[in-house]
């Protein structure tokens, strides 16, 4: 796609593959990756909230439909855990925070970077898991503040947020795999400056070959 939209050079999607042979190149992407799954449930602890998306990820427009959760790592003999914000029309990832720790303050920080995103008028959906955060008080009634309805997987029905699941799945494979950090700090400088590449860069089928930005600004601009 990029060879398409920034050199105007078209080559078959047979002929990459045995370039790739030719050269002794492999494909990491979408094999089994060493990140752990993270899982914040501590049972259900407030009001039931509906599962909105019903697993229906597709959206017509940016933010309207947003997915979160949080997914740990090992770096440098510790934890690091990103928490993102990731928009199911654009395939941006529109607002995150890497943290050393799960705890109320990142979602402090994620949602304040998100506020500081949306548009003027935009009431989007955002679908979580059960995870204690999202069921944290404070987070349901800064939701609110803000004008977005909040949305829940159905408990042990981890599909029901697949799309974000996904995202977790190609940074794993494209940023992490076979990679080594000797800080913390490393990490989070890396991994800021992937997600502005996954942004910025990184083109996708689903949107005709544009970047998520690129995506964005059209449709806004309509």
């Amino acid at each position: 796609m990029c060879l398409v939209h920034e050199f105007g050079t078209r080559i078959s999607a047979k002929t990459v593959p045995g370039v790739m042979r030719r050269m002794g190149l492999r494909c990491a992407i979408r094999s089994r990756n060493p990140w752990r799954r993270y899982s914040s449930y501590r049972g259900e602890t407030g009001d039931h909230v509906h599962n909105l998306p019903e697993r229906d990820f597709t959206a017509d427009r940016p933010f309207s439909k947003l997915g979160t959760d949080v997914t740990e790592s090992r770096v440098a003999g510790s934890k690091a855990y990103l928490a993102p914000v990731y928009d199911m029309g654009s395939k941006e990832i529109v607002a995150w925070d890497v943290s050393r720790s799960p705890d109320l303050e990142q979602q402090k920080r994620l949602l304040a970077m998100l506020e500081a995103r949306l548009p003027a008028g935009v009431e989007p959906v955002l679908h979580s898991d059960m995870g204690w955060q999202y069921q944290h008080r404070w987070w349901r009634d800064e939701l609110e503040r803000l004008g977005i309805r909040q949305s829940m997987s159905r408990k042990g029905n981890c599909l029901d947020n697949a799309a974000t699941e996904q995202v977790f799945g190609h940074l794993k494979d494209e940023f992490y795999r076979g990679r080594e950090f000797d800080s913390y700090e490393q990490f989070k400088r890396e991994l800021d400056a992937y997600i502005i590449h996954w942004n910025t860069r990184r083109r996708q089928i689903r949107l005709e070959g544009r970047t998520p930005e690129e995506f964005r600004s059209m449709s806004l601009a309509v």
